[in-house]
């Protein structure tokens, strides 16, 4: 079982001339983000969530090989906050199914205000196909307590480890035999990227928690001036040296540096 490496996103226009080569047409990025890596987190679906055909679409231009994690639209985490997610859910998972056998987690990452809710948690969770992998990302300190992790837990639930400036700012439960990790933003320079120390923090806390049997998803969100692109080559190389099983990530950059 691999560990997935990719990117919040790929449509990114500063990207251009560093992942992607200059006489690439934007229309064909997807395909070209698909040579360098072989997940991608799809962020903007929490704005607006894409149709199931713009999903169909999605699944005919990437290769097998290609998992695609989809973040939750804002409709359920945002404005209903998880109430009544029946609906909401069936609508998404609907969508989402376009993707087919391309499908991977789908993330749900709620709202800085929510506060802990563990019964409001699990009816959520509870309206997901069980097939269907779900990482939670909660965002109000009251969420860590024993109730949440255990709603996690039965649902076989992935709290999501979130870090922001280098350090994880959610706890390191392992709430099921597979993981999430989003990076936010680092403190090295320029920024936002990592360091090489901060990467090598988190693969050992990966490695800690989750042998190289287990699903591990790994995404960076720090996307300004292409800094998400080099951080998760850094970050894939750097565990494929520790014998890590890692999913492919650029072999090199177009640019000899990260443009701020």
């Amino acid at each position: 079982m691999p560990l997935y490496v990719g990117t919040s996103g790929w449509q990114y226009k500063d990207w251009k001339g560093l992942l992607y080569p200059s006489d690439v047409p934007t229309r064909l990025w997807l395909e070209e983000y698909t040579r360098h890596f072989a997940t991608v987190e799809i962020n903007n679906a929490f704005y607006r969530l894409p149709t199931r055909e713009t999903f169909e679409a999605w699944r005919e231009r990437v290769p097998p090989d290609f998992v695609v994690a989809v973040k939750a639209s804002r409709y359920l985490t945002h404005i209903k906050r998880l109430k009544d997610p029946e609906e909401p859910v069936e609508r998404l998972m609907t969508h989402a199914a376009g993707l087919a056998d391309r499908l991977g987690p789908v993330l749900l990452q709620l709202p800085p205000t929510l506060k802990a809710d563990a019964g409001l948690l699990d009816a959520c969770l509870r309206r997901f196909p069980a097939s269907t992998r779900v990482a939670v990302e909660p965002r109000h300190e009251s969420w860590w307590t024993p109730e949440v992790r255990a709603v996690l837990e039965s649902r076989a639930a992935a709290l999501c480890w979130a870090d922001v400036l280098s350090r994880p700012v959610t706890p390191l439960w392992r709430t099921a035999d597979w993981g999430y990790v989003r990076f936010h933003q680092g403190r090295a320079r320029p920024w936002p990227r990592y360091g090489r120390q901060a990467l090598e923090t988190w693969l050992r806390r990966v490695a800690k928690a989750f042998d190289d049997s287990r699903d591990v998803y790994t995404y960076f969100n720090n996307d300004p001036g292409g800094a998400a692109v080099a951080d998760a080559m850094a970050f894939g190389r750097l565990a494929a040296s520790r014998g890590r099983t890692v999913t492919r990530t650029p072999a090199a950059l177009s640019a000899t540096r990260v443009h701020r």
